[in-house]
């Protein structure tokens, strides 16, 4: 790793242009699981299936308390060493125009997959920050002739009703099997998932704006939409129009999954190089046998600060 550390290190200060492709794997150190690793279930619902827009369509009440869970959960998070590298270099580069004090000779973006807000919340620099499958924390309104949307709502609960649903398992069942373990030890029996609320439309959240009642829904892509068209043409853009890119830092992701890879791709054909930081890496990268790709295999939220040093400095 030393070596490959050096050699990615050099070659960083030379770069003129980054991406920084993001998954959930950062997030993991923050305390929030990626859907493999809880088994993608809730409340033995399969998470996947109420990620739709046929399941809020059928029962919002439902889709809203998961979702409302889901919040609360990246609520209780809290941004890890690897966020605040990435949002420090975000800041520091010419791409981020908000922000007074010195820059690098650097433009950068980041293209993250995640939904939970840390990146945002740890201050990355909001003008080269894609979140391309949205964000908890941004609310839409669900009517089509209305196009409200409210960004960063980190309000908890969003409505009376959708409290105390944020607790995947019951209380009282838990303290009871507790007990009965207590008294006989040979005793195993599972706690039971707290019931799910039958809600109405108007206990949830809804538009300020239209008249008619509609509810808002979360600001995620849900499975069967389509990505958003302007986050996918400022992404295409950066890395197709003017300089090429010069590396590629793929964090905390597989990036098999489209346009994630293709992202990748596009990039080394242009004469990019590529950076792996994830807990999983196949061992020719590993093992610095893949031209123009460096592999650095654990915990990014440790070594994204290690290996940003030379540009970022300490955090």
């Amino acid at each position: 790793m030393n070596r490959q550390l050096a050699e990615f290190q050099e070659y960083l200060l030379l770069c003129k242009k980054i991406v920084a492709l993001v998954g959930a794997g950062l997030s993991v150190s923050s305390g929030l699981p990626t859907f493999r690793g809880s088994q993608g279930l809730w409340k033995n619902y399969n998470q996947i299936d109420l990620a739709t827009p046929d399941a809020f369509y059928i029962d919002p009440g439902l889709v809203w308390q998961f979702y409302s869970w889901r919040r609360y959960g990246a609520l209780k998070a809290n941004p890890n060493r690897g966020h605040i590298a990435l949002s420090k270099l975000s800041n520091l580069s010419k791409t981020c125009l908000d922000k007074d004090g010195p820059k690098l000779d650097l433009e950068y973006i980041t293209v993250t997959q995640n939904v939970d807000a840390l990146l945002a919340r740890s201050g990355h620099c909001k003008l080269n920050l894609y979140e391309l499958h949205g964000s908890l924390f941004d609310l839409k309104c669900t009517s089509f002739m209305c196009n409200y949307v409210e960004r960063n709502n980190f309000k908890h609960p969003l409505t009376p009703a959708l409290s105390d649903t944020e607790a995947e398992y019951d209380v009282r069942s838990r303290k009871r099997n507790a007990d009965m373990l207590t008294n006989d030890s040979d005793v195993t029996i599972s706690p039971q998932f707290a019931p799910v609320k039958e809600l109405s439309e108007d206990q949830l959240p809804q538009c300020p704006v239209c008249k008619d009642g509609s509810i808002l829904r979360p600001g995620v892509v849900w499975f069967g939409e389509s990505l958003p068209l302007t986050i996918i043409d400022k992404i295409d853009n950066y890395i197709e129009l003017d300089s090429p890119v010069d590396l590629i830092l793929v964090i905390g992701t597989s990036g098999t999954v489209y346009p994630a890879n293709s992202y990748v791709d596009r990039i080394k054909l242009k004469g990019g190089k590529v950076a792996i930081f994830n807990t999983d890496i196949e061992s020719d990268v590993l093992n610095g046998e893949v031209e123009n790709t460096w592999g650095f295999k654990g915990d990014a939220a440790e070594l994204l600060p290690l290996a940003l040093k030379p540009l970022i400095g300490d955090i």
